[in-house]
């Protein structure tokens, strides 16, 4: 119904707009035009999309009619108002006609203020965006810088863009394409070591890393000049000079470990007739018996009135003092009972050896068990054991485990044990049988309240017999010890990293020395890594290394020697820390120690160790020199400023001459084989092989005459340089009267081949002056070319004749020569001559393998 609604409005519609055309006359304004319906309907559409993009409102209508009317183009002024701006001025914004001047000059201030801060802020969001670019540029240059460092061979470079020597003359980019960015000093111990020691700035780890290194130096000091040195006394007083060692709640320090290091290795005691392996024992025992001395003290002092131990000063008097206290809840002890009463005293006797043993008062547990009726029976086993060192002999040790035996069945009517227990103790450690200690532990699981009396008790029942003595039953060993400790995780030990010298400190009391230097470099808190590779230069030069393997008592060579050679790659990458920073003073300390440590330490210094490990030990220290001699200054600090290191560092670890020229010469090699050529004249020059360092002038040279012909810039200066360091090796040879007959012919071969080289460059010089006429002439005088002119053809290959050095060259002189020869007129024909003897020459290389571009110029030249 609607649709025929609109139909009929569209028809009437039609209707009247007939008649009015043909009603309409004529108009000067509007000419006549014939429209259909679907074209007036396209019409209106293109209409209405330029004025508007939506309904326009009646009024938008009326004033499109409006400019029409008046003669305006709607679509230009649509066109004309897109590009028109208004513009705000301070008196649209702040009419002076409404406000007061105060009011006028306040908003004003507030719009600059406002202002101001708006450009601030993007002030300084510009300069933070700045910053962050700069600082990720950094973080990615250093990344990039430390991976390779990391590479092995990259890491054992030095950087970069020195000259060589003291002579000055060959520069870095005449001999190295590229060259390594500039040194940015890191965290570590090297940036440590360059810092003046009276910074007060610095902290603890700093510090200690400062301590340390002195330390080391004065190890290294003592050791070349054979003077007796306790490495483990002297860290521990360097340790303890910074002042730093806070318990903190914890129960074992840094402190603490290097007094057992000290008391370990036995720089404070003195020597028995007994196994290395047993004086570690005893010095890890000596060690804990230290510690319960200060305990009892400690224990003493606090209850002073209790211990009543008065103006006595005697051992025996303090243990007493001690078991005061310890015993108070028993009533009166033997040794205090001045009369008899009803009640018998506590006796004593045992828990007074005990603790004698215990303290390290071995005297006074002698005299103890001597004087009492109680212990008659134990005091022949007893001296036996001390005067031993506990390896006592089949007899003692079977009769002392009989007795343990007899105790462990032995039990009232309750059940509970009718002996004391520190009566059982003293037979099991005397017995030092494996079974009787280890059933000791599982049936009386509280015996030990601490693991320091655990571990004396363990360490007091480890025996090593010789292989000669049979024993009845299985001895307790420091294998056993150790595989019963690593059944339990770190963890367990350091209560999950709450007090973490303690697994260490466990570890170094069972002589497992490697895992405790590993565990330490491994743990980053409070700079112990740094502890740990000290304490592995202590325990290495001391040579106990071989002892304390650890892991159940590994003894097979191959194994023990990696444990020597693990604790030198550790010392290793310390000092390599301070080589990559540039402190190469420190890093030459350090991998002394490092090679020193593969050799078995101390003892490889007086050729008491092994063919193997001395070899090891030499072989490490020349690979550990050379990465230093690589090194920018390496030269200066270990050969001094001139001769082959008898007044410098060198000489202190390579006493033979002979030995120190070999190590030259080979560290000469490594140079060029790294690219370092400056080095490598420098090194052979020191040593007298003036020859060879001529002949890595000549490659160097003949590299820098190849980059100049093929036009790069620094050639020319290149050459420059390595020319004149060539005439100063020539000037310096002739005051060197010693050098060998080989040497003196091959200085004399390449004394040639520089001549010839230096000819070659002055012909390259004169093409690039643009002087062609004079290049040919300089061409045609070369003795070891056939090119003139006048003389007859050679039909043999005389490039073959030449040093490979001037072969290399010869292709880019024979371009050269083809260049001049197309800008110079032949006049009397010797120009074609020269061509001639030029396809002579080329004819008779065609088998090398010279660039296709020189033969392809030839044959345009002909």
């Amino acid at each position: 119904m609607a649709n025929d609604v609109e139909m009929g409005g569209w028809s009437e519609l039609l209707h009247s707009s007939t008649k009015l055309v043909e009603q309409a006359s004529p108009s000067t304004h509007f000419p006549p035009l014939q429209r259909s319906l679907d074209q007036l309907e396209t019409l209106s559409t293109k209409l209405k999309a330029k004025t508007l993009r939506a309904e326009a409102p009646s009024q938008s209508i009326s004033a499109t009619r409006l400019l029409a009317r008046e003669g305006i183009n709607a679509e230009q002024l649509a066109r004309d108002l897109k590009s028109f701006e208004l513009k705000t001025t301070f008196e649209d914004a702040f009419p002076s006609e409404a406000t007061s001047v105060e009011e006028y000059l306040q908003q004003l201030h507030e719009m600059t203020i406002a202002s101001s801060i708006q450009e601030a802020q993007k002030d300084n969001l510009r300069s933070f965006n700045k910053h962050m670019m700069q600082v990720l540029e950094d973080d990615w240059q250093k990344e990039k810088r430390d991976f390779l460092q990391s590479l092995s061979r990259i890491s054992s470079l030095p950087r970069r863009g020195s000259s060589v020597g003291t002579s000055g003359y060959i520069t870095r980019p005449a001999l190295m394409s590229s060259q390594a960015s500039p040194r940015q000093q890191s965290v570590g111990p090297a940036s440590l070591a360059l810092l003046p020691a009276s910074d007060d700035n610095k902290s603890i780890t700093e510090k200690k890393a400062l301590v340390y290194a002195e330390c080391v130096r004065d190890l290294n000091e003592a050791r070349s000049r054979k003077l007796p040195f306790k490495p483990a006394s002297k860290f521990r007083a360097a340790y303890e000079s910074l002042g730093a060692d806070v318990a903190g709640g914890k129960s074992v320090t840094m402190q603490k470990i290097w007094h057992l290091v000290e008391a370990l290795v036995g720089e404070n005691s003195t020597s028995r007739n007994i196994s290395r392996k047993m004086s570690l024992v005893i010095g890890a025992r000596r060690h804990l018996e230290s510690g319960h001395e200060k305990y009892i003290l400690d224990t003493i002092q606090t209850h002073a009135s209790l211990a009543a131990l008065g103006g006595a000063v005697g051992n025996l008097n303090k243990i007493r003092a001690f078991l005061r206290v310890r015993l108070r809840d028993y009533g009166v002890l033997d040794f205090d009972a001045t009369e008899m009463r009803r009640q018998p005293p506590i006796d004593t006797t045992w828990q007074q050896i005990y603790y004698c043993l215990r303290t390290g008062y071995y005297d006074e547990a002698r005299r103890v068990a001597q004087s009492s009726r109680t212990s008659h029976q134990f005091t022949p086993l007893l001296v036996e054991w001390i005067t031993t060192g506990g390896n006592v002999s089949t007899n003692t040790s079977l009769s002392a485990s009989e007795e343990c035996d007899k105790m462990l069945k032995l039990s009232d009517r309750s059940g509970r044990p009718s002996y004391d227990r520190k009566k059982l103790i003293l037979y099991s450690i005397i017995s030092g049988s494996k079974s009787n200690t280890e059933k000791i532990i599982r049936d009386i699981p509280n015996l030990f309240t601490t693991i320091e009396d655990f571990l004396w008790f363990k360490l007091s029942s480890v025996r090593d017999p010789p292989v000669t003595q049979q024993l009845p039953f299985a001895p307790y060993t420091l294998t056993d010890l150790q595989n019963y400790l690593n059944k339990f995780e770190p963890g367990y030990y350091t209560k999950k990293g709450k007090d973490p010298l303690v697994y260490p400190y466990v570890l170094l009391l069972s002589v497992q020395f490697l895992e405790a230097v590993l565990y330490l470099s491994k743990e980053g808190e409070e700079g112990f890594s740094i502890d740990g590779v000290h304490l592995a230069i202590a325990l290495a030069d001391q040579g106990v290394l071989l002892e304390g393997s650890g892991s159940g008592g590994r003894n097979f060579s191959g194994v023990l020697m990696d444990a020597c050679a693990e604790v030198a790659g550790v010392v290793r990458q310390y000092g390599s820390v301070y080589l990559r920073n540039g402190n190469l003073e420190l890093a030459l300390e350090y991998y002394v120690q490092a090679a020193s440590a593969i050799g078995g330490g101390e003892k490889c210094l007086t050729e008491t160790t092994t063919v193997d490990q001395q070899r090891k030990r030499n072989s490490m220290l020349k690979q550990l020199l050379t990465e230093i001699l690589l090194r920018d200054g390496g030269i200066n600090l270990l050969l001094g400023l001139r001769g082959t290191g008898e007044e410098a560092e060198l000489a202190k670890y390579l006493t033979d001459l002979r030995a120190r020229q070999l190590f030259l010469v080979e560290a000469a090699r490594h140079c060029q084989e790294a690219g370092l050529y400056d080095k490598a004249v420098e090194i052979h020059k020191r040593v007298g092989a003036f020859g060879m360092a001529l002949e890595t002038i000549n490659k160097c040279l003949s590299d820098a005459i190849c980059a100049l012909a093929r036009g790069k810039l620094d050639g020319d200066s290149q050459a420059v340089g390595l020319i004149r360091a060539g005439e100063d090796v020539l000037e310096t040879s002739r005051s060197f009267p010693e050098a060998s007959a080989q040497d003196k012919e091959l200085m004399q071969e390449h004394q040639t081949v520089l001549r010839q080289l230096d000819a070659i460059y002055y012909i390259h010089k004169l093409f690039r002056n643009g002087n062609h006429l004079e290049a040919i002439r300089e061409i045609v005088k070369l003795q070891f070319l056939p090119l003139d002119p006048r003389s007859p053809n050679v039909s043999t290959d005389v490039i073959k004749t030449l040093n490979p050095f001037v072969q290399a060259c010869v292709p880019d002189l024979i371009r050269v020569c083809l260049t001049c020869l197309e800008n110079v007129r032949d006049t009397d024909g010797s120009l074609r001559a020269l061509k001639s003897k030029i396809g002579s020459i080329v004819a008779n290389s065609m088998s090398r393998n010279w660039p296709q571009d020189l033969y392809e110029k030839f044959a345009r030249s002909i």
